[in-house]
């Protein structure tokens, strides 16, 4: 899997959020349009172990939460970045999302939680913050933010 490939793979998600409201009916329409147990979350989820396995998804970080922006912001992904963190039992640093954040949740451990969620979509909107916590385990959270706007915050 290299990074063409895995643009390819993701431009059917992108273009079913380009242009929506960052909006919990954001969410339900991912989830309706690419469910977990689909053809498209599962080829999603093989392309992000085989690229992390390459070397070039989540190369940044340590053990427990590594990370790394896989596609930047432009035309090509309709002003979307992607990025892909690999977590592990950790609450993550305080971030806000500007525009909001798209994320899918790919529990690597059965149990595993991204802030509560099973495997699936959720959607942050413009304007909420939080600490990314998993739980249960090891999870791959892939997630999509418009104009690559995220803001890390300092921890009171």
């Amino acid at each position: 899997m290299d990074q063409a490939r895995f643009a390819a793979l993701m431009k059917p998600v992108i273009d079913a959020i380009a242009g929506k409201a960052v909006d919990q009916e954001l969410a339900a329409g991912l989830n309706r349009l690419f469910p977990a147990q689909g053809e498209t979350f599962k080829a999603i989820e093989a392309a992000c172990h085989a690229a992390i396995e390459a070397g070039w998804m989540c190369s940044q970080g340590a053990p427990g939460r590594r990370f790394g922006r896989v596609i930047e912001p432009g035309p090509d992904s309709r002003e979307l970045s992607v990025d892909v963190v690999q977590l592990e039992d950790i609450v993550g640093p305080h971030h806000a999302h500007p525009k909001g954040e798209i994320c899918l949740t790919m529990p690597v451990s059965p149990a595993a939680r991204f802030d509560g969620r099973g495997a699936g979509w959720c959607v942050y909107e413009p304007g909420s913050a939080h600490h990314p916590t998993v739980t249960g385990g090891a999870a791959l959270v892939l997630y999509l933010l418009p104009d690559g706007d995220i803001e890390f915050t300092k921890s009171a």
